[in-house]
């Protein structure tokens, strides 16, 4: 009968289990006894440290879900202070430590305002921050042995002595050194970001590190802002770590200390949705830095996404539009006075006629939603940090937002709003004719006599009813009407046009001013007369809009009289894109209450605008063959005798069913009808996009 288990195999299976057993007392014999303090000496070195996981900001993107501005992934260089000054030479280590980031062609943070090459000075281009941790590091350490007040020099001396440089340092390694140990030290005397000493690291000098274990060095996970666009620079804004002043303000919401924060733009404005919530993670390392375990405590909650009512594509279109367009009148300007001066007629000084700079915007009629903002001279917000010097010292200030910070007599632009005031208030009808006298004459026994733009010619208006007066443009006409009407009642219009009052868009903006008897005295220095009011009329006296304010009223006339919220955001989607936290909902600022016809009659005189040829030809040269009835009004700001006046334009359409308003503005550009190219080029490029299949009709699908 065979067995189920045989006598050899139970003894082959005892000799094993034997074997087994002999080798596990040895193992823990050699890890206990022989090696035991071995390994109780490395175990002492491993160490568990709790540190923060930096939380990506959130995108920007246009109205169609375009990606504006992401983050891509980044890589910063910490040094473990308390690692490095347990070496007895610290100093030697920084300066190897330095020479070995600038190998790699890295740059290294060094925040000491001081040239790096003797004689020393203080750097000329000192920011606000730079300033305000130098004061503070000398209020710290000033007295016997450093001044209050130090020049470059004697605190580079105080440097070498406190920090122990010996004199075996050139200046300049010494300068290297000192600028180290300042930013590392000056994080004690004003509470702002930790010490980076490396933000950005090329993945060439991180993988050198790795391999050789380097101690003291930690590489970190971060973010760092991506553009994927080269316009818009004067919405988007730009991010940088925080001042001493912004610390205040967001260490109330528990922002870390070395947080990224919105400097301008729509990065600054919306900062509340953009910046995420970071994390803690445990780590556990050994000495040489060795990761053995990581653990998140709080997982990084990334910031939410932004979408804004700009369309990208139109943007791009409108600055390239717009700088071309400056530069095409630069021509023109330049050939002008050569021309001039060799008759000897030019009588231009220079800073009185060159074109300093300008702005083009464009708003949705229907909804007051701006679509696209132009300013020049502009600048690429890609490179904002790497260009802010160049950009800083340029001409015409490239950083200034004309759309929304600068303010311009409207000149003749303005003209409508004065038609319906007087409309609506009963001072004129639509059939009430003024014969244009050239000359207003009803105060010249007071020395006051304005006169119509067309006198200087040798010429007069025929008689004008409001709307060939728009056509036509005469002072004489709306001389004549707002002096029945009256600065205080054409002012509630002119704020009921949005006119001199926020247009309810989330950036910062200029107000501007309607020309009142109360602040006119701040203004101008004198006192109200009545030649203001009749100045008023035209567009002219103190009353200063910006671009964005007389997009928004060209609109507001397209619409007969409603005015809409001109905010930018259009919807906030969370970080994974899956819910939708705000969605912009149409919003009425105000209403101009008139009867259809006296809109109509309006309306039919800024038709004429574009399309009769008596009226101007430079105009409606422009709009010749347009695929839509355009309705338009130019202005000329008068800047004083031998000055270029500013030009302006403005125009809505189609005719019958406005969608979309455009205004021009060029700083000494003119005139009026001599910007009117520029916005029929814009009108051609909206009119093209709408007729793309993927982009308003599918609007809804893509922001669902």
């Amino acid at each position: 009968m065979n067995r189920l288990v045989k006598p050899g195999r139970v003894t082959g299976m005892v000799i094993l289990l034997v074997l087994l057993l002999m080798l596990y007392v040895y193992k823990l014999y050699d890890l206990q006894i022989v090696e035991g303090e071995k390994y109780y000496n490395q175990s002492s070195e491993i160490t568990t440290e709790e540190s923060r996981v930096a939380a990506a900001r959130g995108n920007i993107l246009d109205r169609y879900g375009r990606v504006l501005v992401s983050n891509v992934e980044c890589y910063n260089l910490s040094v473990d202070t308390a690692k490095l000054f347990d070496n007895d030479d610290p100093n030697a280590v920084i300066l190897e430590l330095i020479d070995m980031v600038e190998g790699y062609g890295d740059t290294y943070t060094d925040d000491l305002p001081i040239t790096t090459v003797p004689p020393f000075e203080y750097t000329e281009d000192m920011t606000q921050i730079q300033r305000t941790m130098l004061e503070a590091y000398i209020e710290r350490h000033a007295g016997d042995e450093l001044s209050k007040n130090p020049t470059a020099v004697e605190l580079m001396s105080y440097m070498r002595t406190r920090y122990d440089i010996d004199n075996n340092y050139s200046a300049e390694e010494m300068r290297k050194i000192a600028g180290v140990r300042y930013s590392i030290n000056v994080r004690y005397a004003i509470n702002t970001a930790d010490y980076v000493f490396v933000q950005d690291a090329s993945m060439e000098l991180i993988t050198y590190i790795m391999e050789n274990k380097l101690v003291g060095i930690s590489v970190e996970r971060s973010y760092v802002r991506e553009y994927h666009t080269e316009y818009a620079a004067h919405l988007l804004g730009y991010t940088g770590l925080m001042t001493q002043e912004e610390y205040e303000k967001y260490s109330l919401l528990n922002y870390a200390n070395d947080a990224t924060v919105g400097k301008d733009g729509v990065e600054y404005e919306f900062e509340e949705y953009l910046h995420g919530e970071n994390g803690t993670v445990l780590q556990t390392k050994t000495a040489s830095g060795t990761v053995l375990s990581t653990y998140y405590e709080e997982e990084p909650q990334p910031g939410d996404h932004i979408y804004l009512t700009i369309d990208s594509t139109l943007q791009e279109a409108v600055e390239r539009i717009l700088d071309n367009g400056v530069n095409s009148l630069i021509k023109t300007r330049v050939q002008e006075k050569a021309e001039q001066e060799a008759m000897g007629t030019w009588t231009y000084e220079d800073g009185n006629w060159e074109i300093t700079g300008a702005a083009a915007v464009v708003v949705n009629v229907k909804t007051g939603e701006p679509l696209a903002m132009a300013s020049w001279p502009t600048y690429d917000v890609s490179r904002i940090i790497e260009d802010y010097d160049e950009i800083l010292a340029a001409d015409n200030n490239p950083l200034f937002n004309r759309c929304l910070l600068g303010t311009y007599a409207p000149g003749s632009t303005f003209k409508p709003c004065t038609a319906i005031a007087c409309l609506t208030e009963g001072v004129i009808n639509t059939e009430r004719k003024i014969d244009c006298e050239g000359v207003f004459t009803r105060y010249a026994s007071d020395g006051y006599a304005p006169e119509c733009w067309i006198w200087s010619q040798g010429y007069t208006h025929p008689e004008e009813n409001v709307t060939t007066a728009i056509r036509d443009s005469c002072n004489y006409y709306f001389y004549s009407i707002v002096n029945d009407l009256g600065v205080d009642k054409l002012g509630e219009y002119a704020h009921s046009f949005g006119l001199g009052v926020s247009t309810g868009i989330e950036l910062t903006e200029t107000v501007g001013n309607m020309s009142n008897r109360e602040n006119h005295k701040d203004f101008q220095g004198t006192e109200w007369r009545i030649g203001d009011t009749l100045q008023a009329g035209i567009g002219q006296s103190d009353s200063i809009f910006t671009p964005l304010q007389l997009a928004e009223y060209c609109a507001t006339v397209a619409n007969k009289g409603t005015r809409h919220t001109a905010s930018i955001l259009k919807s906030v989607r969370s970080y994974d894109y899956s819910e939708k936290l705000y969605e912009r909902e149409n919003k009425v600022m105000s209403t101009v209450e008139s009867e259809d016809y006296n809109w109509d009659a309006v309306q039919l005189g800024m038709f004429y605008v574009a399309n009769d040829w008596a009226n101007s030809a430079a105009v409606t040269e422009a709009f010749a063959g347009c695929s839509v009835e355009v309705c338009a009004k130019t202005g000329t700001a008068q800047k004083g005798e031998e000055k270029k006046n500013d030009g302006f334009f403005m125009c809505f359409a189609p005719y019958k069913n406005p969608e979309v308003a455009i205004v021009i503005a060029v700083e000494r550009g003119g005139s009026g009808a001599e910007t009117a190219f520029m916005a029929r080029q814009i009108l051609d490029v909206y009119l093209n996009i709408q007729s793309y299949d993927d982009s308003a009709d599918n609007e809804s699908i893509l922001l669902k």
